[in-house]
């Protein structure tokens, strides 16, 4: 659970993040098939100098990943993230790990249950991979002690990610906290 003396921006920025431990062949052979379809991404550039099976390795990461955020499938986040994944950006209180991204989708799923993920754009060079996420869904649930009245939730946030070995390593991330809690109505407009 989250501290409540944690400053609403904070709180987000704390439910925006990754880390992942790395699971069996099996495992994720076995989450896989239960998996929902991968998000599509609506536009995507990459270096032509890549070989295409990283190229592709990359963006299924990446794709993985931004599924997770939309549908809060805990198999995708392990898939999507390498055993010693770093978040580069790491919220205060937030802990590195599998943990830290669960215990925020979790979080976020409370307050906005439809919450959707999708990438605006993706883009494949060397190892790094930066992607352009627009969240959208309606606040209905609870943020901290805030009830939601159903409004509309539409935010966007910007991910870089170091890909090693087709799995994100390193992630450095920055949401717009502001615009969501504005629409919440946790802070005025």
């Amino acid at each position: 659970m989250l501290s409540s003396s944690l400053v609403p921006g904070t709180i987000l920025a704390l439910a925006l993040s990754t880390a992942a431990p790395m699971a069996s062949a099996d495992t994720l052979a076995r989450s896989t098939l239960a998996q929902p379809p991968l998000v599509d991404p609506g536009h995507i550039t990459v270096d032509a100098s890549l070989p295409r099976a990283r190229a592709d390795a990359e963006i299924l990461a990446a794709r993985r990943y931004a599924t997770f955020w939309s549908t809060g499938e805990e198999g995708l986040a392990r898939a999507a993230l390498a055993p010693d994944f770093h978040d580069r950006t790491l919220p205060p209180g937030r802990a590195q790990g599998l943990p830290g991204p669960l215990a925020a989708s979790a979080f976020v799923r409370a307050a906005i249950p439809d919450l959707t993920a999708s990438i605006e754009q993706l883009v494949v060079a060397g190892d790094r991979v930066t992607v352009h996420l627009r969240f959208q869904g309606h606040f209905t649930g609870h943020f901290g002690e805030v009830p939601g009245k159903g409004q509309t939730v539409d935010f966007i946030a910007t991910d870089l990610y170091r890909v090693q070995d087709g799995r994100i390593a390193e992630n450095w991330h920055i949401e717009d906290n502001l615009t969501l809690l504005r629409q919440l109505g946790v802070v005025a407009p």
